[in-house]
């Protein structure tokens, strides 16, 4: 039985998955708990959140949804806007700081590719090595770009909710409050319907490609040449 059918990526790339999503979740909910705890919310230090270990952010059942359908999650951070002095622009901080982990992780996989071009390094190991070294970077720099736009998306449960929460007035995200459970469910429809996918998220998540590409061009005037996975 060929059990690559059922999944988001190919059976023998699993172990290179697992891998980027228990560093990527990790970095990214400690990043959250790391600017609540700075800006004087105790929550997350108290529940164990403010630390790189990832027995402390990852959500077995959500890596495995990452695995078959090429969406998950980690623990979420819990955070007490009370807590803060600046309550809304410190919440958008926050918020935003698991995101904006993602893409500085991508942007600092890619550079360690070019490095280890630039210095030879590959070259210098067996070529199953080389290979391994390759893919787990093509994955940690693409699945984390993908994070960084999929969490930005202003859907619940995803951060960019969080940061429209406080953004709106409280007028207006009272009401958007009211359909909540129904924005939930909409964007799950984005993800499973391929043709209502094509016209919702599909452009969304067509960014990447876009970021790729500028991050291609940064890591090139860098180094002084340019590569392609």
């Amino acid at each position: 039985m060929d059990w690559s059918s059922f999944l988001a990526f190919p059976l023998q790339h699993l172990p290179f998955i697992f891998l980027v999503l228990m560093l990527s979740f990790s970095v990214h909910e400690f990043a959250h708990a790391y600017m609540a705890d700075r800006f004087g919310d105790p929550t997350p230090r108290s529940m164990g959140r403010v630390t790189l270990n990832p027995r402390a952010h990852l959500d077995i059942l959500g890596i495995v949804f990452f695995l078959v359908v090429g969406i998950g999650w980690a623990k979420p951070v819990l955070v007490n806007r009370g807590k803060f002095k600046r309550p809304r622009l410190m919440g958008i901080l926050v918020s935003f700081a698991g995101p904006l982990s993602n893409l500085v992780l991508a942007f600092v996989s890619l550079l360690i590719m070019y490095a280890l071009v630039k210095f030879g390094l590959l070259d210098d190991m067996t070529r199953g090595i080389s290979l391994a070294l390759k893919l787990f970077f093509y994955y940690m720099i693409t699945q984390n770009i993908f994070l960084f736009i999929l969490n930005l998306i202003p859907f619940p449960p995803l951060d960019g909710y969080r940061i429209l929460e406080d953004l709106l007035p409280r007028s207006i995200m009272m009401k958007v409050k009211q359909y909540e459970q129904w924005l939930f469910y909409a964007i799950l429809l984005m993800f499973f319907i391929p043709p209502l996918r094509m016209v919702t998220i599909g452009p969304i998540f067509s960014l990447q490609f876009n970021i790729l590409d500028a991050f291609h061009r940064l890591a090139s005037l860098i180094f002084g040449f340019g590569i392609r996975f």
